[in-house]
């Protein structure tokens, strides 16, 4: 077994970047587990496979704690604060627990009419352009979820801006330093607002959180809220805006699935799902570290905190679990795609981004018919980093 790494993923550049899918098929091809260097700069234990993959992401031996880390990874963390995404069993049960008290079904039907009339203001304001034409992630897919949850978190209107460089830069970019000064940037605007909250609560998410507490008084203490704050202000937009982007993309390269969804928006739902497997905004899920050694295919993956990342947008084209993996198809049973984790860390704000990407993409076409991509699929610049996928601008024309 070698500890080296054996595929250098930055070292493919914008090939891999803007279609990774050959290179992690080639690697499955040749076994579940394979060492690598990420274009962020870390060596990693790469699993890829549907079984695999599944299996990995629900494997507790696996850590998300910061803490158990080794010292010799070349990372550190992005969030701030304390949050699900960075505690394991029993911090995370707790956690989760007291976030579902307030981030309920019935929250997220509330939100509902508001998501749909947000929709329509910006698809009003994008159809009074100039020249039809604009770039879709400007008009819609990034200011619908980030509207949508600074409204669900009580964020002010004018802070978005600042926030959504923030939130860029620690997602996706590959410069150690500036995805440093942005955390730190965060933390200081949302230790802020929070204590905004504590000063003046109103009815939003945020300031059910500071007050929300477990059957034995149990709260989120600062260091948690923080990190809660971050957790669903970045994954309550980040992946939606490239949920809805390459949802659109997928549908506008493939004419005989745009054509189908035209004729029975009864579809979409479906659709959705077919989105998230086929181009998942996620590509690799937050770290994940050996408390142990765990055995995958015969590989042996040391503990000592090794970083173990599963690539969940090759899970959900492995042709073994989904015949002609590769194909585009809205008419598909995509159930069990695993585009929102699986496991106990399975996406608590799954129902929001199916939500809002129906409701955008269905709105989007309704409105404007003849829908166009404005460039050469090719010619897109798509976003850095391992994470989260999909392509930084996408021009189209009505």
């Amino acid at each position: 077994m070698t500890t080296e790494a054996s595929v250098d993923l930055g070292a493919l550049g914008e090939r891999f970047t803007r279609d990774p899918f050959p290179v992690y098929a080639e690697l499955r091809a040749r076994g579940p587990v394979h060492r690598v260097r990420i274009p962020e700069g870390a060596s990693a234990w790469l699993v890829v496979g549907y079984e695999e993959g599944r299996a990995a992401l629900a494997d507790q031996r696996f850590s998300k704690q910061w803490r158990n880390a080794s010292p010799a990874l070349v990372a550190r963390q992005v969030s701030a604060g304390t949050s699900m995404l960075s505690s394991d069993a029993p911090v995370h049960t707790r956690l989760r627990k007291l976030v579902a008290r307030e981030f309920t079904a019935r929250r997220v039907q509330q939100l509902v009419p508001r998501i749909q009339r947000m929709t329509g203001e910006l698809l009003d304001a994008m159809l009074a352009l100039p020249g039809r034409r604009t770039d879709l992630v400007e008009a819609l897919s990034y200011p619908l979820p980030m509207s949508v949850i600074c409204e669900l978190l009580g964020v002010p209107f004018l802070d978005r801006q600042a926030f959504r460089e923030w939130s860029n830069t620690a997602v996706s970019s590959v410069d150690a330093a500036a995805r440093r000064a942005a955390t730190d940037d965060m933390s200081g605007y949302l230790t802020g607002l929070l204590a905004g909250k504590r000063q003046q609560p109103g009815d939003d998410l945020m300031s059910a959180l500071i007050h929300t507490a477990g059957e034995e008084g149990d709260r989120l203490c600062e260091e948690e809220l923080i990190g809660m704050a971050w957790l669903l202000l970045v994954a309550g937009h980040e992946t939606t805006v490239s949920l809805i982007t390459n949802g659109v993309l997928a549908l506008l390269t493939h004419p005989e699935q745009l054509a189908a969804l035209r004729a029975d928006f009864g579809l979409i739902d479906n659709a959705v799902e077919e989105m998230l497997r086929y181009a998942g905004p996620v590509e690799t899920p937050t770290y994940r570290f050996t408390t142990e050694e765990v055995e995958i295919g015969g590989t042996v993956i040391p503990g000592g905190g090794e970083l173990v990342l599963v690539a969940m947008s090759d899970a959900n084209r492995d042709p073994g679990r989904y015949p002609d993996a590769d194909r585009f198809d809205i008419t598909r049973d995509a159930r069990g795609h695993v585009a929102f984790g699986h496991g106990i860390h399975y996406c608590l704000g799954a129902p929001l981004a199916r939500v809002e990407a129906a409701v955008a993409i269905r709105s989007l076409l309704e409105r404007c018919p003849d829908l166009a991509l404005d460039t050469d699929p090719a010619a897109l610049n798509w976003r850095t980093g391992v994470l989260i996928r999909g392509p930084e601008t996408l021009p189209v024309r009505w």
